[in-house]
């Protein structure tokens, strides 16, 4: 596997991949790799003959109560999944690379922006947006690889691309979860015993609303206070939002019929986390949608 930390370098390895007649996929993400990742890696795999993951914990995404210094790292243990999934190129620049000076042009998506993770982080998804825009810039890749857990981010870059006239496929891949039904996170690191208990109640809460669509409730206001009231049960944790929205452009539901978002966001042992389940409500019944 290449390893590369400059511009220059990732930039001109992509373009003889592409001379060579490769596609060129990219997976970007902030480091401390689990199998979701490495899903991300398989499918670009797949999909592509030259693969490149960037691993760099983006500060532009991370407001200044956040969790950007705590947010794990261990790139000797990162690059090694890498090579263990046959990535061919690892990307991991420094702050002082992909920023030599104070940002002054940034990727603006007001009306994506604003709603569930954005009223909790209103800066968040123009760090994510310029971010992206500027490892596509930089890998020019075929497509673009991310995991379903981030919905929010994949309608905002699915935007960006349309908008800015990138050409490039994002592609959008399921959610990994253990075997008890919680969805793999970075941040799970930082849950105790305790905490990953309580954990569950994210995918209990979208249980319970894909639930209620299949016993054929449609107004989505029942749902969505069906879910925020499974994580209401325990006072340890702590209820951000739970939404019933269009996955497409996020604007809210009043009534559930075609595909469908659950969403929901909590803050569990201090750690906030999210999940969402992507479905297609119809008169046959409820069944999950494949992101891609």
């Amino acid at each position: 596997m290449l390893e590369f930390t400059r511009i220059e370098e990732v930039r001109a390895a992509a373009r003889a991949a592409r001379a060579g007649g490769s596609r060129v996929g990219l997976v970007p993400t902030l480091g401390y790799l689990h199998e979701g990742h490495i899903s991300l890696c398989a499918a670009a795999r797949r999909e592509c003959g030259f693969v490149v993951a960037s691993i760099f914990v983006n500060p532009l995404q991370f407001a200044p109560t956040e969790d950007f210094d705590s947010y794990p790292r261990d790139l000797v243990r990162d690059l090694g999944m890498l090579r263990a999934a046959g990535v061919d190129a690892a990307f991991t620049p420094s702050i002082e690379e992909m920023y030599p000076e104070p940002m002054q042009s940034f990727v603006s998506l007001p009306e994506l922006s604003r709603v569930l993770e954005g009223e909790t982080r209103p800066t968040h998804f123009q760090g994510v947006a310029t971010v992206v825009l500027k490892l596509l810039q930089i890998a020019q890749p075929d497509s673009i690889f991310f995991g379903q857990k981030d919905w929010q981010q994949t309608a905002v870059v699915r935007r960006m691309v349309h908008d800015l006239s990138v050409p490039v496929a994002v592609m959008v891949v399921p959610t990994v979860r253990e075997s008890d039904g919680l969805a793999l996170s970075s941040r799970n690191v930082h849950l105790d015993a305790s905490a990953r208990q309580r954990a569950l109640r994210l995918f209990g809460a979208l249980s319970a609303g894909r639930a209620l669509l299949e016993a054929g409730e449609r107004n989505a206001g029942v749902v969505a206070r069906t879910m925020h009231g499974v994580l209401s049960e325990d006072p340890a944790v702590r209820p951000d939002y739970a939404a019933v929205v269009d996955p497409k452009d996020l604007s809210p539901l009043e009534r559930v019929t075609g595909r469908v978002l659950l969403a929901v966001a909590a803050y569990v042992g201090g750690v906030r986390l999210i999940d969402n389940f992507v479905l297609d409500v119809s008169p046959g019944g409820v069944r999950e949608l494949s992101p891609l």
